[in-house]
């Protein structure tokens, strides 16, 4: 690995801090370029290693949300202790799960949120008159917690995404609290994926903690960004990311 490796490596690290701490889909940036950087890696060892980038600069983003916003504990700490199983449950049937037979799924869903998104600019961005009832808060420590959970461990993409639309439609929440509570729970999963992946001897701990210095960098930068312009930028981040994942998930499935 040359020095041009290292510093693209550190710098899709940083990238991808960034735009997890916003709305998240940072393992979009940060495997291909992984991947790209060591050609022979098997593809769970990136996957594993990834996670300690990712577990890093998600707890960083979620301490720094925590101290800024007001977090549902009453949702968060059940959907959290979900969300540790569920992703290492996923991480257990990455193995066995190819990923082409449900990449078209997630795509055809991510192009939904993006046009939902896009054309309902009120969404995400003002509060919504609607009573928060007990069943909804129970869906989404389920939904959250052990369906977007485990889908972390075993694909990724569109994680925070899906935990952003899922919050602010069942808890009537805006876009900035929406990301700040899936950062908690991303983090969560990314901890029980990682186990899992640490299990398995597919982690390279020494690469992963140099990207991870490079994630926390970017989650820093992040989320005082989306603390400091609110909702509305996250909203047109959320947009931009998710048009920027179906395109990288197509030519996966069609190159």
């Amino acid at each position: 690995m040359d020095f041009i490796d290292v510093i693209g490596l550190l710098t899709a690290a940083v990238a991808a801090g960034w735009v997890d701490a916003v709305v998240g889909g940072g393992g979009v940036l940060l495997i291909p370029v992984l991947l790209l950087s060591f050609p022979h890696l098997p593809p769970a060892t990136a996957l594993g290693t990834n996670k300690i980038a990712a577990i890093t600069g998600t707890a960083t983003a979620a301490y720094m949300y925590a101290r800024r916003t007001a977090l549902d504990r009453k949702i968060l700490v059940p959907a959290a202790a979900c969300a540790v199983p569920a992703g290492a449950l996923g991480a257990l049937s990455a193995a066995t799960v190819p990923t082409t037979y449900f990449r078209p799924v997630i795509m055809v869903l991510l192009i939904s949120v993006a046009l939902f998104v896009a054309f309902k600019p009120s969404f995400g961005t003002q509060p919504l008159a609607r009573e928060v009832t007990r069943r909804r808060r129970v869906v989404a420590v389920l939904l959250g917690g052990c369906v977007v959970g485990f889908y972390d461990g075993l694909f990724g993409p569109g994680v925070g995404t899906f935990l952003i639309i899922s919050f602010t439609t069942l808890l009537a929440t805006q876009f900035l609290e929406s990301a700040a509570m899936s950062k908690v729970i991303n983090a969560s999963s990314n901890l029980g994926a990682l186990l899992v992946f640490a299990l398995q001897g597919n982690v390279l701990w020494a690469l992963g903690l140099g990207m991870a210095v490079g994630n926390v960098t970017g989650a820093l930068i992040g989320s005082r960004m989306a603390l400091k312009k609110g909702s509305g930028f996250v909203r047109t981040v959320l947009v931009l990311v998710v048009v920027g994942m179906v395109t990288k998930m197509a030519f996966d499935q069609f190159a």
